[in-house]
């Protein structure tokens, strides 16, 4: 099989920069040249606690709030139920984006690229196109709502109406700054968020003390608990989007030095994402009970210029198309490495030119086709949990394999394609945790109900609680912990846990 380009000498290459003085301190550039090739020992600096407004700004989306409407509106819940299920929805979900993200920084390299280890170089392909598929949902929907931000604003400041050509232009637009944005890299990316953290932070507050001096409180505290299985259906619904961040944690863990603790990296992720999430969700449900057309509405920002004071309402507005922007931008940052990963012969900033086009066309589609916004938003969450899920168990149980630093990721084997690769295993496939793999997914979609599509299995507890995703999960690593561990092609003996048996009591780093 053919290797990407660069992939020939990129081995070489890593391999001599590895052993570079560590005095040699290069200057980062503002654009990001680098690629999937994983990042030598010399380039990696900064601490764990840059990663926090990453975290933030991936949350920093209306979505949210239309997503916390509906916990109320359709499951029922009420204001303590839905601060409960925000609260662990997003502790379960970013702690495993925490936990995995640690393996970018043992290995240097995006998850995408990490996954060759666990899959085989060519048993990656599938669970990566998957992945890839799913991005151009995930990048689609936001796409469409920073493109209904910009109509808002243009509605309350100048009374324009929505029309075909003026919903043509936004979405446009608001794809070429994300693809601008996205191309330009990791510093330019860190830079935004930060100051997008700051920003949201402060309106956050002021839209805070406006709900708390203008709403009915009575009316919110009145309203009875919803049923115990629309509670943990809620809960799965607000995960759906954390889990969708998992396999991109790594990419923005990679140049962290292997010093930093992995403790730190999980707990900047979970804490920057929860600042966001949960006031988030805990407002749209508190909005929805003076605005219930929130959850239904087809389009998921404009009820804010009705909840929301003029000049509270188009600043909010605009920091939060901001941060759509922000994610989206994240969002294609790594489908740009997914590209690569998957044989696109373009360097990763070209890469994301593919995802922008088809975020583009799936949100003409979204917004002028579509009859439902929100049920094509749960439908996506539904389907994305599901494919993710199936590769988290079988990353996660490969990950835990990996902790003694004699079995780590290896950047000549990752980068190698053929025959001789470490992670060649049977003909390019490690056919365990495709197996395991494989067939979690197909159980997962058992479980799974949208709006045209209904699993075997949906009757059951699991469907009913819409656990799907954790169920595919569980069953994905408990099948591919049980299954014999793979054996990579490097003459060493592993022993039943997958760990090289040289390197049982060797030095060991600490996670």
């Amino acid at each position: 099989m053919a290797a990407s380009p660069g992939v020939s000498s990129a081995s070489d290459a890593v391999q001599a920069s590895s052993h570079a003085a560590p005095s040699a301190e290069p200057v980062e550039e503002t654009i990001e040249t680098r690629g999937i090739e994983p990042v030598p020992d010399n380039e990696r600096r900064g601490r764990a606690r840059e990663l926090f407004p990453t975290w933030v700004a991936t949350n920093i989306s209306v979505l949210l709030l239309t997503m916390g409407a509906g916990l109320v509106v359709f499951n029922g819940l009420n204001f303590w139920q839905v601060l409960f299920a925000a609260a662990l929805a997003g502790t379960l979900s970013f702690g495993l984006v925490g936990l995995l993200a640690v393996s970018g920084k043992w290995g240097g390299a995006p998850g995408a690229m990490l996954s060759r280890a666990t899959f085989g170089v060519r048993g990656n392909y599938f669970p990566g196109m998957i992945l890839w598929v799913a991005r151009f949902g995930w990048e689609t929907i936001n796409a469409v709502t920073g493109a209904y931000a910009v109509l808002t604003v243009l509605d309350l400041l100048f009374g324009v109406q929505s029309n075909t050509p003026l919903i043509v232009v936004t979405l446009l637009a608001f794809v070429g700054v994300t693809f601008l944005v996205s191309g330009m890299g990791r510093k330019v990316l860190h830079i935004c968020n930060t100051w997008s953290t700051y920003l949201f932070g402060l309106f956050t507050v002021l839209v805070l003390v406006y709900l708390v001096g203008t709403m009915d409180w009575g009316a919110v505290f009145s309203k009875p608990a919803g049923g115990t299985a629309m509670l943990i259906a809620g809960i799965g619904t607000i995960a759906a989007g954390g889990i969708s961040w998992i396999p991109t944690g790594p990419d923005f863990a990679r140049y962290l030095p292997h010093s930093v603790s992995g403790k730190s990296i999980f707990g900047v992720t979970i804490s920057g994402a929860l600042l966001a999430l949960v006031p988030m969700v805990l407002m749209g449900g508190v909005v929805s009970f003076q605005s219930p057309a929130l959850a239904k509405t087809n389009d998921p920002v404009s009820f804010l210029g009705d909840a929301l004071p003029l000049w509270l309402a188009v600043p909010y507005l605009l920091i939060a198309l901001i941060g759509m922007v922000l994610i989206n931008s994240l969002s294609m940052y790594s489908a740009g490495f997914t590209a690569q990963t998957m044989g696109v012969r373009l360097p990763r900033a070209s890469a994301v030119s593919i995802n922008a086009v088809i975020s583009l066309v799936g949100g003409l589609l979204l917004m002028l086709v579509a009859k439902s916004f929100y049920g094509s938003f749960i439908s996506f969450l539904s389907l994305l949990a599901v494919s993710f899920s199936a590769w988290v168990g079988v990353y996660g149980i490969d990950m835990l394999r990996r902790r003694n630093r004699a079995v780590r990721y290896h950047p000549e084997g990752l980068l190698d394609l053929s025959p001789t690769s470490r992670y060649w295993y049977k003909g390019g496939y490690c056919w365990q945790a495709m197996t395991a793999w494989g067939f979690a997914l197909l159980l997962g979609l058992g479980f799974t109900k949208v709006d045209w599509f209904t699993g075997p299995f949906v009757s059951t507890w699991i469907g009913e609680n819409g656990l799907g995703w954790a169920a595919t999960a569980l069953v994905a690593a408990v099948l591919f912990a049980v299954l014999p561990a793979p054996r990579e092609q490097d003459g060493t003996e592993q022993d039943g846990t997958g760990q090289a048996a040289a390197g049982r009591g060797g030095l060991s780093e600490r996670a």
